[in-house]
């Protein structure tokens, strides 16, 4: 497995990567935050013109799991990490959150679902500690532009970098 930054000709393959692994929220999330596609292809590249840099991993020439990474202010945030369907708990969440951990100095942090129990043990084996629901609130509306039924819905998860009341 090879970690780099994803470049024009990923496109694609992150667009179906993510969509790929996001039924996983299906039945999971509020039916009012599901959609299909989960992200659309102009939502991708909403999302990359604003700041987020993917990341991929990739195995035998084949994208196998992306994540990003989004500078905003004083931290950077990890955004859309998803891994494959076909290529889930081999360690490629992990490969790709280390090498994105040691891009930058700055405290990082992550928001997914409440209700992704998976999700939110992934980022607590690997060192982040979910925060209290007042400081949920208060970054996701800092650091984040989402709807704020996504806001009531969702955790954030914070690295050793971070300290409460630092951001």
């Amino acid at each position: 497995m090879r970690v780099r930054p994803c470049i024009e000709a990923d496109f694609e393959a992150l667009y179906a990567i993510i969509n790929n692994a996001a039924e996983a929220y299906r039945g999971i999330i509020p039916a009012d935050r599901w959609k299909v596609p989960y992200m659309g292809r102009g939502e991708l590249s909403h999302e990359i013109a604003a700041g987020v840099v993917f990341w991929c991993c990739k195995e035998k020439g084949e994208l196998i799991g992306v994540m990003g990474l989004q500078d905003v202010e004083d931290v950077t945030l990890i955004r859309h990490a998803y891994v494959d369907t076909a290529a889930q708990r081999r360690g490629v969440g992990g490969r790709l959150l280390d090498a994105l951990l040691s891009q930058s100095e700055r405290p990082f942090l992550v928001g997914t679902w409440a209700a992704a129990a998976w999700a939110i043990r992934f980022y607590e084996k690997h060192g982040f500690r979910l925060l209290s629901v007042a400081d949920k609130n208060r970054l996701l509306k800092r650091y984040w532009a989402i709807p704020e039924r996504q806001v009531e819905t969702s955790v954030v998860l914070a690295d050793d970098r971070w300290r409460s009341g630092t951001a």
